[in-house]
């Protein structure tokens, strides 16, 4: 089940800025100010010293909040990724990176993954001039993916379509409002603050 609780709380519990809040708004400015405070600590800093297992338990709760997914996706992800072929983090990310509301967050069509999962939800995103509603659709190299009439319109994303200083990952190719897979995703450019190797050992227990 996904959490739908508040967000900087999550941010707090795990001492790191998730991605979760639109960067320069007041929640997010509240959220960097708090972000060493512990969740019900009230006013404190102190955490509390943790085992192996609790730091590769943190490594897989930070990494399951940044893409927003519920405990059983991301184990899937992982089980499919040890199951292919090759190295199981490249595998692994790239599951993660290739979902649709992902893309559509790397591209620069909305500040958060969760808006970007909004907009699919919503039936605002295509892919191939098609409609596509399912989040966790994964993007194959050649996929076209672009936002609707409806979305463009969207104040908030317009604004953000109008953002000159994205840096877009090597695998990605933007004109307007869409985008291109160009290539596979390239593990290096995977700049999150998370050990995968953590979360790998987490579920190799």
């Amino acid at each position: 089940m996904r959490y739908t609780g508040p967000k900087n709380r999550l941010a707090r519990r795990e001492g790191a800025d998730l991605g979760l809040k639109t960067p320069g708004s007041k929640t997010h400015s509240t959220l960097l100010r708090r972000l060493n405070i512990v969740p019900g600590q009230h006013g404190t800093s102190r955490r509390r010293k943790t085992t192996d297992y609790g730091i590769q338990l943190r490594a897989k709760q930070k990494l399951k909040r940044i893409f927003g997914l519920s405990e059983k996706q991301l184990a899937i992800y992982y089980a499919k990724s040890i199951k292919a072929k090759g190295n199981t983090i490249e595998l692994l990310i790239q599951k993660l990176e290739n979902r649709l509301d992902n893309i559509i967050f790397r591209l620069g069509f909305s500040p958060t993954r969760a808006a970007a999962r909004q907009l699919v939800n919503h039936g605002n995103v295509m892919v191939n001039d098609k409609k596509m509603t399912i989040p966790s659709y994964q993007g194959k190299v050649g996929d076209i993916i672009s936002l609707s009439e409806t979305a463009i319109k969207i104040p908030y994303i317009a604004s953000f379509l109008e953002k000159k200083d994205l840096i877009l990952p090597s695998w990605l190719n933007r004109q307007a409002n869409s985008g291109k897979i160009i290539s596979k995703i390239n593990l290096d450019e995977f700049k999150e603050d998370v050990q995968l190797q953590l979360v790998v050992e987490f579920y190799s227990r």
